[in-house]
Parts: C-alpha cells; structure tokens; sequence
C-alpha cells in the first residue's frame, strides 16, 4: 500500500480536509497514512481506524523521503524550505500542496476535480509529480460557472468578490469576532439605551475603531463595521496579487496556455467568517437565451445550486450563512444586463474552507491512489 504523509493537518484547511476525510471514510482504503509535525513530534497523532502512532518529524528529509504521497497544508514557508531540499535528495514520490509557491510552476498542475479531471489525468500519464490547490475564489469561480466555460462561451470576466476572514487565516477569523467583541462591550449602554441618539452611537463605534485598543493586528484595520479593499501584495500593474491571480491561475486550470480568457476585478475582505462571494460580469461569445445560460450553470457539477433571481430567495439562499460548512456552490441574480444582450449579471457563494481549499486536495488524493 502507498504510504502517504500528512503535514499541517491540525490548521484550518487541515482540519477541514481531516474532516471531510472522515465523513468520506478514505482512511478505509487502501493506503497507509503517516502524520507529520513542525514542532510536536513525538507526541500522539490523530487515531486513525482505532490506532494511534507518534507524530513524525515535518523536517527530517530521510522520513519524507520513504513516503510515496506527501499532502501539506502547512503553508508557502514550509514548501519553500522544504520541498526543494526533498527534491534534491532524490525523493521522487508526489507533493499535494494547499500552498501557492508552486502553483504557477510548469512542472506543476493547479487541481480543480471536476473542473480539470481531463487534465489531472494527462498529467499523471505525463508523469507529473505536484499537484497544488488553486486560489480560493478562482476555484469558486470555476465550480459556479464552469458550464460556461466548458461551452467556450466566455469572453471575458469581471468578479467583483467579497471575502471572508477565513481567507487570511485562523487568526485574522478570531480578530474579526475580537473586534465585534470589543465594539459591542464599548458601545453596550448606548446600545440598550432605546432613546439614545443614533448618530452619537454611530460616532462613538467609529471612533472606538481608531483607538489603539481596538484589535487589528492580523488584518492592520478595521474588518468589522467596514471592508478592506485590498487582498494580499501589490503588483506592477496596480493589481493586487489576488486579482491577478484570477486571470493567471484560472486560465491554468482550464489548460489554455497564456491569458486565453481575460479575467480581472476588485478583491475586496468584508466581515463574513467563512463563505466568499463574487458578482460577476460575463461578457460572452455570442447572444444566447438567460435559460441556456442557467441550464448550463446548473448542469455541469451536482453542486451548483441555481437560485432563483427573486428577491426572497435570493436573501434567503445566496448568502454565507446559506451555504457554509456545505459544499454547495449557490449560484444566482443571473440575468441579462443593459449593457449588451451578450452581457450576463451572476453571484455566487461558495464556502472558501471547502470547495475553494480543502476538497480539491482530497479529491486529488483519491484520483492518485486510485490510478497509480
């Protein structure tokens, strides 16, 4: 049986991927598991089929390299020190990474299961070797328009999204509930005070989040009562590195070589725990009816779930709280737009943890153990 590493497997994706390992029952098949540490080796790991073992050393190259299948969570600093360091002792086995420092590599496949199946096949005949999750809300894009792409119908996109604190990590999640805390204790008397003056409240909230008590050292501002407009590093180009992360990872996972299909937009935080979100513009190929259009979207996986563009199933049904901890993809407010009748309005909510970090890899472990 392959023998399979996993690292980072108690943060947040980690956990996520721990967990739908279970409800799926893959530690029942074929294949030995091996749990890895950065800094608790030696102590107990997770029991897996009524059996524990010590936790492995993250670091010790010599243990890595028995392994045929390695899948870490554990972040871009830990693939940086220690995947080239593994390659060069000559291990030759397969690397499944959450991480984004090898996703844009040419030895490396963006995995999206169902998106790129084909791909995922012919690169495993190929003989490719990693296998890296892609950008959470370009995989969520892919997942609820994919019946578009598939049909070659785009022409251009523009996503416009709202992401969840999930997106920057455990800590910043715990940051935004601190801030939501911290807010509701200062402001608290106002609040219950029905004859208060809303604009004081307003005044007092806004000025509470400028003091240097007010949390924000994972996010660097204010999350609650507001958004930040910018997600991750600067580029050349004035784009952040999370849009343009849409045009480049999502044109790789669709197997086109260079910017096939443009794709651009304005990444924005907002305080949502765990769900992204994304309002789209399509530009297509050609005029096609809104029922093709919604036919093709709810086709094409079984986890789209096209909601209706009525206004209380819309609230009820195409929002974070609908969808999280699910892996449905909801997908709605689809209609034709005044700018053009090849110009289509969508929005959709898929759950980041999930579908946009943790499915994808276990989906791509099953498909190796399976054909390897």
């Amino acid at each position: 049986m392959k023998k399979v590493g996993f690292i980072g497997w108690r943060g947040m994706v980690g956990s996520v991927l721990m967990q739908r390992m279970h409800e799926e029952k893959d530690f029942e098949k074929s294949f030995t598991p091996y749990f890895y540490s950065t800094s608790q080796a030696g102590l107990q790991g997770p029991e897996i089929n009524g059996q524990q073992s010590p936790l492995e050393n993250a670091f010790d190259i010599e243990s890595l390299k028995a392994l045929d299948v390695i899948l870490t969570c554990q972040g871009g600093d830990y693939t940086n020190e220690v995947y080239p360091k593994l390659r060069e002792s000559g291990w030759n086995g397969y690397w499944i990474d959450a991480a984004s420092s090898l996703r844009m590599n040419d030895d490396s496949l963006i995995v999206l299961d169902p998106i790129n199946k084909k791909s995922i096949d012919q690169a495993l005949n190929q003989g490719i070797k990693n296998y890296v999750g892609g950008n959470c809300t370009v995989s969520l894009m892919l997942m609820a328009l994919g019946g578009l792409f598939e049909q070659d119908l785009v022409e251009w996109v523009s996503s416009m999204t709202y992401q969840a604190a999930s997106g920057a990590g455990a800590q910043n999640m715990r940051e935004m509930l601190e801030q939501m805390l911290y807010l509701s204790e200062q402001s608290k008397t106002i609040i219950r005070d029905a004859s208060s003056n809303i604009l004081e409240l307003d005044q007092l909230v806004t000025e509470l989040t400028k003091t240097k008590e007010f949390p924000k050292k994972h996010f660097g501002a204010a999350l609650t009562t507001s958004l930040i407009p910018w997600i991750d590093k600067e580029m050349p180009n004035g784009q952040s590195k999370e849009e343009w992360k849409g045009a480049q990872e999502g044109n790789k996972i669709l197997g086109h070589q260079g910017i096939k299909i443009p794709i651009d937009g304005t990444c924005v935080r907002i305080a949502s725990l765990r769900c992204h979100s994304q309002a789209f513009t399509i530009k297509l190929k050609k005029d096609i009816d809104i029922s093709e259009v919604e036919d093709l979207i709810q086709n094409h996986n079984p986890w789209v779930k096209l909601v209706e563009n009525q206004k209380q199933q819309t609230i009820d049904e195409l929002c974070p709280t609908a969808v999280s901890g699910t892996l449905d993809i909801a997908v709605g407010r689809v209609r034709k737009m005044n700018l053009g009748k090849d110009f289509i309005n969508a929005f959709s909510v898929g759950d980041q943890l999930l579908w946009g970090a943790a499915e994808p890899l276990r989906r791509m472990l099953n498909i190796l153990l399976a054909q390897t």
